[in-house]
């Protein structure tokens, strides 16, 4: 049961062909740029993203000797979204990226909704999610076409206008699905000036959608639809309440399965669909940093590093002299959702050295997730007792180690760095062969790497609580405050 499995991310997409084992025959990449205007402004292009998905699933397939195949899946970037033409297929705007911040004042403008929206979604009033997003690009942009997150618009192309679906994962980031019904509210639609009837219908994750010949000559079964971070949840074995993972890419992202409840956070922290599989709906409680990778770029631009590939080597081994970093180089998420906070670093003096703010940034990327996970701890009733971690950065022993120390429990590496494609063709092969049970599907794997605490933890509470000071004088206006 052979499935070519695409991950279409921020930086690019990534195209896996997986066997029935669980093993990766053929790896493609193809990279994706954005724009990152003034106002807070991030745009793509929609036909970059779509050349992408082509390029990337018809390169791996070709690499792995074009097997055949059982599925196509599809996981996406999330809260990206576009106006196009459902009889074309024509994009109509640029892709608003998840990251772009240009709806704040559509959110301040419903603040009198914020909780009712809290309750009924169990997200923030923010413009991270896809609302806000639609009712800015309906505003400054076009009327014209439909608006949806990137996710319908390429099954759109990949099905040649079969497929008008989204999937209850990616439904549930957009503040316009009723969280415990799993369907999209009338009222929170009017909230935002979107027209109900333009919005796609909701799928289960392991439900066929349609079928493609975009990456050969044969009708192939596409399935295992799932927005980013829930699909590395389903890829790492989160299966039951509890377990959590850690992404860390362009940001960071802790999710922690809530088992069929859709815990609503109390702390700032969001709620989501986890999946919608084999009849089940799991929920997930989740915190996002929204800078990791991009802080260690900044690292790079500034010559402080030549790459990722040497923060070991340039980071100081376990004290960074003093010296804290609050890493909000674009803002808070949560718990804060400010995003007009900016970075600081704080505790420089005359003796700190290259290797103290390489180790500081980091320790503060692992700072603002341990305390995340601390929060995740508050909403679901019992302490976190294992973090498992995948994306790039886990390539880092420094942070991992940082993130094991600060957050106090163990963190299993991921042993691949493609968590999100393998949990998106774990999720297919559910819907082509109905009664799998999910942990088969996924396959058993072992960590490539765990890091045990080191730290004593008088001292892991300690810094936490220096850095919690610091991360509040980023607020604008704490000092008035005061």
């Amino acid at each position: 049961m052979t499935v070519l499995a695409l991950d279409q991310g921020t930086s690019g997409t990534k195209a896996l062909v997986v066997d029935p084992g669980g093993g990766i025959l053929a790896v493609a990449e193809v990279p994706v740029t954005a724009a990152y205007l003034p106002g807070g402004g991030v745009e793509q292009d929609p036909a970059q993203l779509l050349d992408s998905v082509l390029r990337a699933g018809r390169e791996a397939y070709e690499r792995a000797g074009r097997p055949p195949l059982a599925a196509v899946a599809l996981a996406n970037q999330g809260e990206t979204v576009l106006a196009w033409d459902r009889a074309t297929g024509k994009p109509l705007s640029p892709a608003i990226v998840w990251q772009d911040s240009r709806a704040q004042r559509i959110c301040d403008e419903r603040a009198d909704a914020r909780d009712w929206v809290a309750h009924r979604t169990g997200l923030v009033l923010d413009p991270y999610f896809t609302a806000p997003k639609i009712t800015w690009l309906r505003a400054n942009v076009t009327r014209e076409g439909v608006v949806t997150t990137t996710d319908t618009w390429l099954l759109h192309h990949l099905t040649r206008g079969g497929a008008f679906v989204t999937d209850a994962a990616t439904a549930s980031r957009s503040l316009l699905l009723d969280l415990d019904a799993v369907a999209w509210d009338p009222e929170l639609a009017s909230l935002f000036g979107v027209d109900p009837a333009e919005l796609p219908r909701i799928a289960a994750c392991d439900e066929v959608v349609g079928t493609t010949t975009a990456f050969g000559d044969t009708e192939v079964p596409v399935a295992g639809l799932v927005v980013d971070q829930q699909a590395a949840l389903f890829g790492e074995s989160c299966f039951t309440a509890g377990t959590a993972k850690c992404t860390y890419g362009t940001g960071a992202f802790l999710l922690a399965n809530t088992g069929e409840r859709a815990v609503r956070s109390g702390s700032g922290l969001t709620t989501s669909v986890a999946w919608r599989a084999g009849g089940a709906t799991p929920y997930c409680v989740d915190g996002q940093v929204y800078t990791v990778a991009s802080a260690i770029r900044w690292l790079a631009d500034l010559g402080l590093i030549g790459s990722a590939a040497e923060l070991d080597t340039a980071a100081a081994a376990d004290d960074a002299g003093g010296v804290l970093c609050v890493p909000a180089f674009a803002g808070h998420a949560a718990p804060w959702w400010r995003s007009d906070a900016t970075a600081s670093f704080t505790g420089l003096t005359l003796a700190a050295r290259r290797e103290h703010l390489v180790l500081a940034v980091l320790q503060g990327v692992a700072a603002q997730i341990a305390e995340l996970a601390g929060l995740v701890a508050a909403d679901i009733g019992a302490p976190l007792t294992r973090l498992r971690a995948d994306g790039g950065l886990t390539a880092s022993a420094t942070l991992m180690q940082a993130q094991a120390d600060l957050a106090q429990v163990p963190v299993d590496v991921y042993p691949s760095p493609h968590a999100t494609a393998l949990g998106a063709a774990a999720l297919a092969r559910l819907a082509v062969e109905p009664g799998l049970p999910s942990a088969e599907a996924v396959g058993e794997w072992q960590p490539g790497r765990t890091y045990e605490p080191r730290w004593p933890a008088e001292r892991a509470a300690e810094h936490l609580e220096r850095w919690r000071e610091s991360a509040a004088a980023t607020l604008p206006g704490a000092a008035a405050r005061d």
